[in-house]
């Protein structure tokens, strides 16, 4: 590809020209579409993942730099990183589907139910906005860890961390001895 018709597309990507998609997919759909079948080894996965990394794309485009990356490298990552994301969407799905023959749903008594458990959403609210919003995006939402610092606009390490530190304090509220227990560890 000429470096004029790169900087075209660049170009088009930063003034929001619809324009710039159809020469993305012109110029790049095949060769995608192969790194991301590489990856999901499945053609209607990596139909998916070359749809979401467009997307992805358009709504990041303001984020690309070449100073940093050739608009290939830039457009290879995206949809290499989009292609693992839906490959362990796909895998923890698969995972957690329920076995009839194995399930113990009908076996479960009134008693081994928890009350203080439901009330999850609530007590969300009473730890920090900014450990709030990443629980909420990874169980409410039901987003993986990757979706959640796109969507977010935070990086993937600090969605990780707030993750931990989030299921820290709920369990400081839902489980006050074990925290007591931590606390009173920690200082000696």
């Amino acid at each position: 590809m000429s470096t004029l018709l790169e900087k075209h597309i660049v170009e088009l990507l930063q003034e929001r020209n619809e324009k710039a998609i159809s020469l993305l997919y012109e110029n790049y759909g095949n060769t995608l579409y192969g790194v991301a079948h590489k990856v999901v080894r499945n053609d209607a996965l990596a139909q998916d993942v070359v749809q979401e990394s467009f997307v992805k794309i358009w709504k990041k485009s303001d984020t690309y730099d070449a100073s940093k990356a050739k608009l290939f490298t830039w457009l290879f990552r995206i949809t290499r990183n989009t292609a693992i994301d839906k490959l362990r969407s796909v895998n923890t799905k698969t995972d957690k589907e329920i076995q009839i023959d194995v399930s113990n749903v009908n076996t479960i008594g009134i008693n081994s139910t928890k009350p203080d458990l439901i009330d999850v959403r609530e007590n969300l609210e009473r730890i920090e906005k900014k450990y709030q919003i990443v629980l909420d995006a990874l169980f409410f939402k039901g987003m993986t860890q990757q979706e959640a610092s796109d969507e977010l606009n935070i990086p993937l390490g600090t969605v990780k961390s707030r993750l931990k530190i989030g299921l820290r304090e709920l369990k400081k509220i839902y489980d006050p001895a074990s925290f007591i227990l931590l606390v009173t560890v920690s200082f000696f």
